[in-house]
């Protein structure tokens, strides 16, 4: 007798089709707080990511009203006008213009795995003593999952909090070159069946296409949705995607009828957290 799919133990049919909309970015700005919680709230957004280290989260947790929020484990600030850095004050997390790196690859050739045990910890005991009742963790840029090492602590985060994370399909393992989904579930740690990559951001496309062939099981899409202001255009050279994100999620209904057509129903990381628990 086959093992109980995700859906089933989440107490839907075995074929049943269900979406997690995620907005990452939550903290990262004042346009990208004001259009994540208005998607949370009054638009199609079921979850959502903060950035512990950027200026903008302590607003974000001034706002929180118990929405479905976890942890964007952030190792990089990728942008050359705005900047962040770690909250640990981690010397191998630094680039030279006192930021986190802005690429992932910089990350990997430099920091510490000690530091990076610390830094990340950190970032999800800040947002629970800020009082988010964190419901998952995932990765800014990756950058903790696609590297074996940096995976393990990304895992022990998962595994010590008993938070679900996101982690891209099984088709992917051979290509990213380590068995990530085994590892995870072998620690009892649950995680979509699926998941909606975009390069880079502004996911239109990317979600009409995804939806279109949606398989059964849990599937995770991200998007980035901010509101236009000078502060964005100033700070974010992909201003224009992450207004895009915040208009498909907020002021169309574009993604409710490519859901509908698909037989898709959307959930949030919160059932997931707390199957992980039970």
């Amino acid at each position: 007798m086959s093992s109980p799919t995700l859906a089933e133990r989440l107490g839907h049919p075995p074929d049943a089709k269900l979406l997690i909309v995620n907005c990452d970015d939550l903290g990262s700005s004042h346009s990208a707080n004001l259009a994540i919680y208005q998607a949370l709230r009054s638009g199609l957004a079921t979850s959502a990511t903060l950035m512990v280290p950027c200026p903008w989260a302590r607003e974000a947790a001034a706002q929180y009203r118990g929405e479905d929020i976890g942890v964007h484990l952030t190792l990089n600030a990728e942008w050359d006008l705005y900047r962040w850095g770690p909250i640990t004050r981690a010397p191998s997390l630094l680039d030279g213009d006192g930021g986190f790196p802005r690429t992932v690859v910089d990350v990997w050739d430099h920091a510490d795995m000690d530091e990076v045990r610390k830094e990340l910890r950190a970032q999800v005991e800040r947002a629970i003593f800020w009082g988010f009742d964190v419901t998952h963790v995932d990765s800014h840029m990756g950058s903790v999952q696609l590297r074996p090492e940096f995976f393990d602590v990304y895992l022990e985060l998962a595994s010590d909090f008993r938070l679900p994370m996101r982690l891209s399909g099984a088709s992917t393992q051979k290509s990213i070159g380590f068995p990530f989904r085994d590892l995870a579930a072998a620690e009892g740690v649950v995680f979509p069946d699926h998941l909606i990559v975009t390069s880079g951001v502004g996911s239109r496309r990317s979600i009409e296409s995804a939806l279109a062939r949606l398989p059964d099981g849990v599937t995770e899409m991200y998007l980035h949705p901010a509101v236009r202001s000078g502060e964005l255009e100033a700070s974010h050279p992909d201003w224009e995607g992450r207004v895009d994100d915040h208009q498909l999620l907020t002021n169309e209904d574009t993604l409710r009828e490519m859901a509908e057509r698909a037989g898709a129903s959307f959930i949030g990381y919160r059932p997931l957290r707390d199957l992980m628990r039970g």
